[in-house]
């Protein structure tokens, strides 16, 4: 009525004062970023060809592991967000052990029963954070995995 503007959601997408139409899919696809002295390439897509097991990197310190009952909340917290992609088989966290170098360190493992679902938990957490780290994923060999190869 007399001229006044709308504020309708009705409005057609880019209406308003700026005129920017902004794509959906650039909000919700996964996030590229450079972090001097990493060198990972492609953060965001995993690396390697699609397997069932999948190595999610920058998400838990070793000190955050050292604890039983804060290990046992870490795995929980995600084997539950990574449950909503397919289902679990196995997923392993390396724990510090004082006085010996612990392969994968710092990294989850988890083993899904289909590359599919490992695909799809690969797209979904690559770039996300975790306790305020942004995740790094990485495909992995599910030989070497079965055999602790981290």
């Amino acid at each position: 009525m007399g001229g006044t503007p709308s504020s309708s959601s009705n409005a057609p997408s880019g209406s308003g004062g700026t005129g920017v139409t902004i794509n959906p899919a650039i909000l919700t696809g996964p996030v590229t970023m450079q972090v001097p002295g990493l060198q990972i390439t492609a953060m965001t897509t995993a690396i390697g060809n699609p397997t069932e097991v999948l190595c999610l990197m920058n998400m838990v310190l070793p000190e955050e592991l050292i604890d039983d009952e804060e290990y046992e909340d870490i795995m929980e917290d995600i084997k539950q967000e990574c449950s909503k992609y397919g289902q679990i088989r196995s997923m392993e966290i390396p724990r510090p052990i004082e006085g010996v170098e612990v392969p994968g360190l710092g990294k989850v493992f988890i083993e899904y029963n289909t590359s599919i679902d490992c695909q799809r938990a690969q797209q979904s957490l690559a770039g996300r954070k975790f306790d305020n780290r942004i995740v790094i994923t990485s495909y992995f060999e599910p030989d070497r995995y079965h055999r602790r190869e981290f």
